[in-house]
């Protein structure tokens, strides 16, 4: 196990600013709100604070009054929350419409190959059989948690069908870093960067493997998922900051240091439990906590990013605004110190 310091009153404190910043903003039922309430549910289940939960309830009801959207790979990100909402109200409501992103993905998503999910981020066909690292977080490991929770046997082989098709895909076994996407068109990695979110999506989905799977040696995929996992970290320790974060594009010193992927990252070292990467996690601990605002704004997050042309593409993302994406990446990464 890792041996970490911390003082637990000043976390929790830091979860608490973080989620009343998180609720307080304008997010719409898309990706960014996905992530974002998913670390306020793992905050919830954490803490035990009853009031964040009221606050997921009082938001998700008002939404669902309105109506939702279309689903796409990046809307099912909204599942995460659904469940929690469930699991913990016991209104069908909640799991009927998690159900019903769960036949779009196994029935209705767009795929490629051998059964890979296309990225999708509107119902048109935006990035023609595209793998990206995005995808493992707002659809495979939803369909995960989604499989096991029912002990369904086809819909968990689903979704390890998509963690295999996705190492294969955008892990180079010679660094063990993460390509953002691949094109399966062209039969290429496009920009061929190792973009920092990508690597946290990987590793944080993988890191969850485990945990959700009790007989996971029996599953084949499950071996994949580890080694890859581990091979990633080996890596990514290699190029953690003197602040104890990682960039925005990985390999490359003038891109700028990026929080939401370096939460993400921290987080799979906790999962991952190798006590070796103590004091990785440590020096990310003080990184990420000096980049948290009084307000419990997230700080230095880049923006939603696309698979960019080249390296200043992804250099000039902007990273001014308080993003979605980064108070849940926090707040995940904050929730898993405490377990």
């Amino acid at each position: 196990m890792l041996q970490l310091t911390y003082d637990k009153e000043e976390i929790v404190s830091v979860i608490d600013k973080v989620v009343r910043k998180t609720m307080a903003m304008d997010l719409t039922w898309d990706w960014p709100c996905g992530v974002a309430y998913y670390g306020v549910s793992r905050a919830y289940q954490t803490t035990g604070n009853k009031e964040y939960l009221n606050m997921l309830v009082q938001w998700a009801d008002e939404y669902i009054e309105l109506g939702l959207p279309d689903w796409t790979v990046n809307t099912c990100a909204m599942g995460h929350m659904l469940i929690t909402l469930y699991e913990e109200t016991g209104n069908q409501k909640y799991w009927d419409i998690a159900m019903s992103k769960v036949e779009y993905i196994r029935s209705n998503a767009l795929r490629f190959g051998d059964h890979v999910l296309q990225h999708t981020v509107s119902v048109s066909n935006d990035f023609p059989e595209q793998a990206w690292a995005d995808t493992l977080f707002m659809a495979a490991f939803f369909l995960l948690r989604v499989g096991s929770k029912l002990k369904d046997q086809d819909m968990i082989q689903d979704a390890l069908n998509q963690y295999y098709w996705h190492i294969k895909y955008l892990q180079d076994p010679s660094t063990g870093f993460w390509y953002h996407g691949y094109n399966n068109v062209k039969q290429d990695h496009m920009s061929g960067l190792y973009w920092g979110r990508a690597n946290a999506w990987g590793a944080y989905t993988m890191s969850q493997v485990k945990p959700l799977l009790k007989e996971w040696y029996l599953y084949p995929q499950c071996m994949d998922v580890e080694c890859s996992l581990r091979d990633q970290l080996a890596a990514l320790k290699l190029v953690q900051t003197e602040n104890g974060l990682w960039r925005t594009v990985l390999d490359d010193e003038e891109s700028y240091e990026e929080v939401s992927a370096s939460c993400g990252i921290a987080a799979a070292m906790i999962n991952n439990g190798n006590p070796l990467h103590t004091k990785y996690v440590q020096k990310a601990l003080k990184g990420i906590l000096d980049n948290i605002s009084e307000d419990g704004r997230v700080l230095s997050v880049s923006g939603g990013t696309a698979v960019m042309k080249d390296r200043e593409g992804y250099r000039n993302i902007p990273k001014d605004w308080v993003q979605g994406w980064g108070q849940g990446l926090a707040l995940a990464f904050l929730s898993d110190l405490l377990k």
